[in-house]
């Protein structure tokens, strides 16, 4: 009796013997891809020869656009190939080193060098307009190859845009039906086993169709694109056009997956079969996506196209994830991808009926496995369809036309130069090591090596895994893309809400205080609601506060550092549990949305871990011994620490600031800002929780004028740790050092005091980013953050578009109450700062040039609470109070210069040196940034907003601080003062070796 083969052992079979057919055809053609394109051929080879070299191409092609003048170009080119030029064809040396000062040379260059660019792109990128779009892809007719269209363009930062987007997509489907139905039939991509299929095929982003597609904002997201969404799909179904919704980033996966299957549920879609979406093989829940639309799509009783690819996104998904502590949801080998793709090529090959199998890729033994697949399940050759892209591996198209599968071509269109980013991603994937064109094209691997089952490389390649990480980890922000998450937010909302209008006491040494007066604690979304009712110290009880302080100092003082550091974590494990919790008192007490409340958490939580990760470092004594001699350096803790804090970070910094005083033995009085007075007391409940003990911090609010004179000038109060105005820290400064004859030390001040933060954008900036980076910096969390933008220099190479995208973009914010989920810019915090904000602006001055460029009207939220919207103003001179004096709010002052020259001197011309950035792609820029740019916190090419500790501690100089930075390494020596102990180990002319414990 034969025996049996399993199904699998069949199908690899086939599988090989698929390959080796395909291989065999392509090798009898040509050992080349490129088809004789000269300029091309040399660069993609330099590139797949040169790490170096192939990195600094594709930046200066990303750059491209933005380089206007021949100048410029040539410039870049010099900067960008400098350290690389050994490399590169002594052609390519001799014009770059001629060109630098020649200016007939350069000009030669740079036309040569756009020329070669454009022409490269046009390689990857089907036309500019519709009769270039036309003639190409009647040429992938004729060459019995069909397509399906994708729109390049500039990120969508606008509703301008989106809507812009969205009539282009409406115009292609009207524009080109006709034509292209009136074409001659070609029956092989025409029809599929069922009958015809539409030969117009379009394939979208759905975050383009909503410049604030946001998964914290799910169901507001969905809404505002099917809102653009729906139109196009009747025009499809009017036209008989199909659509296909492409994937984006992992984050966008859940929202995309929801509005794709909502809308084709609604009665006016639901027999609507022209239609399908990407599956992308390189997550790893890739497998539970199809099973859920396979239950989907039968529900649905309407089949739909399954395009099956391994993913575009690797570099950005392991990147991002690895910085923020997530967990990475693609495979990180290269043969975990290939194995995946496989296992669902026979999902969707079983299943053919309900998700039409469109399988696109150019690695022939992914798609010889598929077939092979096919032909296990006798899936009708018609049921199939081959992908691939255009400008990529031509023959390889053929020959799956050859073989009669249907085989269409993802084809791009759009403006040459803004499409240059899709070009970058092209040549990456390309040059990638891991490229299957690479390997079998230029690097002639073996075709055995090529063909190899994908789980074969897990001897020589095992699996990933990610060992327990050591040492201080940041915490993870909250993915608001899980569902769970955007729930637990809710409810979190939900309860916050249910426990407003309660009484929160004082805490000194331990024991529960009322007072004579109380704080009101208003919502600033909608002041009618009060959030809670707060003790109001007098001038008495702050010094009992101070006494209480100094009374347990000695007990604490003497603690072991390992016990004062587990408090610390104790701490940070409560705020853990309560996370949500106290981000939604955090969104209701001071306006923050949703991700800004929940940011405010982590790094309340990362203060925490990082200074008990650093204080147990420091408690290590630095020895410096000889024989006869131990000279140990280590640190005591100061004394009494007055901590005043701000509202704008309400349980961030005041923990940050107390935890360093406390983890270093200093005992605390806590002043939380009067406007964030609730939040306060939710931490001074998470520290009792924690058992620290009675006296070591004492929980003081009240009106700083009340008390702020008897906790300074107390001759009790060793230190007095500030953040706030510059106006404030400076008095806090000048009262602490008049000495009292009663004091035992000089008061030593750390004040952080704001600052007129800058950021340059260069002429050569990528606006897509520069734009954004801007307005998140400046009106995120309605600019009421010391780090924030309040001015943006732009050079006047960029200027005109970066300011028209910069006004749309800022149009397209939401403003609204802080716990709406679709909130961009919610309140400032209260009417006075509202009123402060609204003078500021009183003082633009026409006839100096300065113009009211946006002002976003709020009157409809105006009753409800104390909102103002962001205001961008141009024209600003650089020495007027709009350009120097700091705001705190959603204004935005904008200086157009002619050079980098201007631009270094305006941003430094101010008296605060907090954060500055500079969104440039020249490293000479970038490198003059870093040693002319006079700030404490300088950001490149991203918004200047957001320091996390560890990573980018905090702080600046000038008149912006008085100390060194929070959350960094050196941040708890201004806590402690080190003492140097000697001892001399001779006696009588013997000494024990060093460090010798007998």
């Amino acid at each position: 009796m034969a025996k049996r083969v399993r199904i699998e052992d069949r199908v690899e079979q086939r599988t090989q013997e698929i390959g080796e057919d395909l291989f065999g055809r392509l090798n009898s053609r040509s050992s080349s891809i490129f088809h004789g394109r000269w300029w091309e051929d040399r660069l993609m080879n330099w590139a797949m020869e040169d790490e170096a070299v192939k990195v600094q191409m594709f930046r200066f092609v990303d750059v491209l656009p933005m380089l206007r003048t021949h100048t410029s170009i040539a410039e870049h080119l010099d900067e960008y190939f400098e350290d690389v030029k050994s490399h590169l064809p002594w052609a390519a040396r001799i014009g770059l080193d001629l060109s630098t000062n020649n200016s007939i040379l350069s000009r030669a260059l740079a036309y040569n060098a756009r020329t070669n660019a454009a022409r490269m792109a046009r390689r990857f990128i089907a036309g500019e307009n519709a009769g270039e779009v036309l003639k190409s892809v009647q040429q992938l007719r004729k060459n019995g190859l069909a397509f399906t269209l994708d729109l390049l363009g500039e990120a969508i930062i606008s509703d301008v845009e989106a809507d812009r987007y969205q009539q282009q997509y409406l115009d292609l489907i009207a524009g080109m039906s006709e034509q292209v139905d009136g074409w001659s039939e070609v029956a092989i991509i025409d029809h599929d086993h069922n009958g015809a299929i539409p030969r117009l095929n379009v394939s979208l982003k759905l975050s383009a169709l909503d410049s604030q597609f946001s998964p914290i904002d799910h169901a507001g997201t969905r809404d505002r694109v099917l809102h653009r969404l729906r139109p196009i799909l009747r025009a499809a179904q009017e036209h008989s056009a199909y659509v296909h919704f492409d994937m984006e980033q992992y984050d966008y996966k859940e929202l995309t997956l929801d509005i794709f299957q909502h809308v084709l549920m609604e009665d006016e879609f639901r027999e609507f079969a022209d239609a399908g979406i990407v599956v992308q093989a390189y997550l790893e829940d890739a497998g539970e996506d199809l099973k859920r639309l396979l239950a989907w799509t039968k529900k649905r009783g309407t089949a739909i196209t399954i395009r099956l690819v391994k993913g575009a996104y690797w570099d950005y998904e392991t990147i991002r994830s690895e910085y923020r502590n997530w967990p990475c949801p693609v495979f990180r080998r290269k043969w975990q991808s290939d194995d995946s793709f496989e296992q669902h090529c026979r999902f969707l090959m079983k299943n053919y009926e309900w998700l039409r199998p469109a399988l696109a890729s150019h690695n022939l033994r992914s798609l010889a496995h598929g077939l092979a697949w096919a032909e296990e399940y006798k899936v009708p050759q018609r049921a199939v369809e081959v992908q691939m892209l255009y400008g990529m591996s031509d023959q390889q198209a053929q020959l799956f036309t050859e073989r009669g599968h249907r085989v269409r071509v993802y084809t791009p269109f759009g403006e040459l130069i803004p499409g240059m980013a899709y070009l970058v991603r092209r040549l990456l994937e390309n040059t990638s090591n891991d490229s299957f064109l690479r390997q079998s094209f230029t690097e002639h691997v073996a075709v055995e090596k090529l063909l190899m089952k994908p789980s074969d490389h897990a001897v020589a390649e095992p699996p990933i895994e990610d060992e327990p990480a050591a040492g201080f980890q940041n915490e993870p922000l909250t993915d608001f893309s899980i569902e769970a998450n955007r729930t637990a937010m809710q409810e979190a909302l939900d309860f916050v809400r249910s426990e407003f209008g309660q009484t929160y006491p004082l805490v000194i040494d331990g024991k529960s205080s009322e007072s004579r007066s109380t704080l009101s604690s208003r919502n600033p979304s909608d002041i009618s609601d009060v959030i809670g009712h707060v003790a109001a110290a007098s001038a008495d009880q702050a010094a009992d506060a101070v006494d209480a302080a100094h009374r347990a100092f000695p007990q604490w003082a003497a603690m072991e550092t390992s016990n004062r550091c587990e408090y610390l974590e104790l701490i940070a494990a409560e705020m853990r549990e309560r996370r949500f919790e106290l981000a939604a008192w955090i969104c209701f007490e001071v306006g923050k949305p949703w991700a800004e409340a929940d940011g405010d958490v982590a790094e309340a939580i990362d203060f925490c871990m990082y200074y008990a990760h650093e204080m147990r470092r420091l408690d290590e004594p630095q020895q410096c011994d000889f024989k006869g001699e131990e000279n140990s350096y280590s640190y005591r803790p100061r004394g009494v620490a007055v901590v005043i804090a701000p509202w704008n970070f309400p349980l961030a910094i005041l923990t940050g600031m107390t935890t360093a005083a406390i983890v270093t033995g200093n005992t605390v009085v806590m002043k939380p800002a009067e406007q964030s007075s609730v939040v306060g007391a939710k931490l001074m409940e998470i520290i009792r929780n924690a058992g620290v003990p009675d006296g070591v911090v004492n929980f003081l609010p009240g009106i700083g004028e009340d008390v702020g004179p008897e906790l300074i000038a107390s001759p009790d109060v060793d230190m007095v740790c500030f953040t706030g105005s510059q106006t404030v820290g400076l008095e806090i400064n000048r009262v602490a050092s008049d000495t009292d004859e009663r004091q035992t030390s000089v008061r030593h001040v750390i004040a952080e005091m704001g600052g007129k933060n800058a950021i340059i954008v260069d002429a050569d900036a990528d606006l897509d980013e520069a734009v954004v980076g801007v307005m998140h910096s400046a009106f995120g969390y309605a600019g009421q953050k010391c780090s924030a933008c309040s001015r943006v220099i732009v050079l006047e190479g960029a200027y005109d578009q970066f300011i028209e995208r910069l006004i749309e973009a800022t149009k397209s914010l939401k403003i609204g109450a802080a716990e709406d989920p679709s909130t961009k810019v919610g309140p400032v915090i209260d009417d006075d700062a509202k009123q402060r904000i609204l003078a500021a602006i009183k003082t633009v001055d026409a006839e100096v040039g300065e113009e009211v460029a946006l002002s976003i009207d709020t009157k409809t939220l105006d009753k409800q609470g104390t909102f103002v919207g962001p205001h961008i103003i141009t024209g600003v001179d650089p020495d007027s109070n709009l350009a120097q004096d700091e705001i705190f709010g959603p204004v935005l002052s904008v200086m157009k210069v002619r050079n980098l020259d201007e631009a270094f001197t305006v941003a430094n011309n101010t008296r605060y040196a907090l954060t500055g950035g500079v969104y440039s792609r020249s490293p000479s820029t970038l490198k003059r940034a870093r040693n002319e740019f006079e700030v404490g916190n300088l950001y490149l090419n991203r918004e200047i907003t957001g320091a996390i500790v560890q990573r980018q501690p905090f702080g600046g100089f000038r008149m912006s601080g008085i100390g060194t930075k929070a959350g960094g390494p050196d941040y708890l020596l201004q806590f402690m003062v080190p003492i140097n102990v000697t001892e001399n180990t001779m006696r009588r002319g013997f000494a024990p070796p060093p460090n010798d414990d007998a």
